[in-house]
């Protein structure tokens, strides 16, 4: 059985206040899970004591990145549970487009991570017409994951779930076809931001917000502070997408309805 007696400990204590100010991460917010994976990193990389793994974490960027990507998810692909996609593309954007009476939708990305996902939704913005005034919001709480987005280069086994007209449309090739560079056209429907959501202030009026695959290892105080955040962040009849294991609950409390699966509104 794990032993969770350093977790509450003064070191343990202390490395998180030092983390938090060097990366802006309160692995207070998080659930055992990421505690765990942290202290495997620790016993991985063979430092004795939390001041010598800080001290890795800080000193070396390589480390830093380890870190982070053994701590969080960064790992997505295109159009992930793609039918969820292309009930946004067939029935969400037209019906919202109709309703608002503009094609100027604003759509955000909550937690996106490597990128995949804004310039997924960039796409069907293209797709349905809407206008470029209004890029995509992406949001991060890691600055590495978003320098990597702002690249817009993946490998073929992330785009496994892009149709082939959108491949050819939107995507340009290199290195013999290994890697698929997004179109600077897609590019600039995409406004990249580092943001820590639990601690910083959303706009407002979003007619989408995807948060997905992002939630699930907070407590559930902070996904309740998160989900009262989505919900004021989001326009009268606008639409806020879950990951597919992911479901509110209590959804009404706040003042969403559901739209279907992992899917809520808000009443106009």
């Amino acid at each position: 059985m794990e032993d969770k007696s350093s977790y509450n400990s003064p070191a343990y204590t202390t490395f998180k206040a030092q983390l938090k100010k060097l990366i802006g991460i309160d692995l207070n917010s998080y659930k055992d899970q990421i505690h765990r994976r942290t202290h495997e990193l620790m016993s991985r990389w063979g430092a004795k004591t939390y001041d010598e793994y800080f001290t890795m974490i800080k000193s070396n960027d390589k480390k830093l990145r380890e870190f982070l990507d053994h701590l969080t998810i960064n790992v997505s692909e295109f159009f992930r549970n793609d039918s969820q996609w292309w009930k946004m593309r067939d029935i969400l954007i037209p019906e919202l487009i109709q309703k608002r009476g503009t094609k100027r939708l604003k759509l955000w990305s909550a937690g996106c991570a490597t990128g995949e996902e804004p310039y997924s939704l960039a796409i069907l913005s293209a797709v349905c017409g809407l206008d470029t005034m209004n890029p995509v919001l992406a949001v991060d709480v890691d600055q590495g994951a978003i320098s990597i987005a702002q690249k817009a280069n993946y490998r073929k086994a992330q785009l496994l779930n892009v149709p082939k007209e959108y491949l050819n449309k939107y995507f340009t090739t290199t290195d013999g076809g290994d890697t698929y560079n997004v179109i600077p056209d897609i590019k600039r429907r995409v406004s990249f931001k580092r943001m820590n959501m639990i601690e910083d202030s959303f706009g407002s009026n979003f007619d989408i917000i995807l948060c997905r695959n992002v939630v699930i290892y907070f407590t559930a105080e902070t996904k309740d502070k998160l989900y009262k955040k989505f919900f004021e962040a989001l326009a009268p009849g606008g639409y806020f997408l879950v990951g597919s294991t992911e479901q509110i609950f209590g959804y009404q409390k706040i003042g969403f309805e559901s739209a279907g699966p992992f899917l809520y509104t808000k009443k106009k």
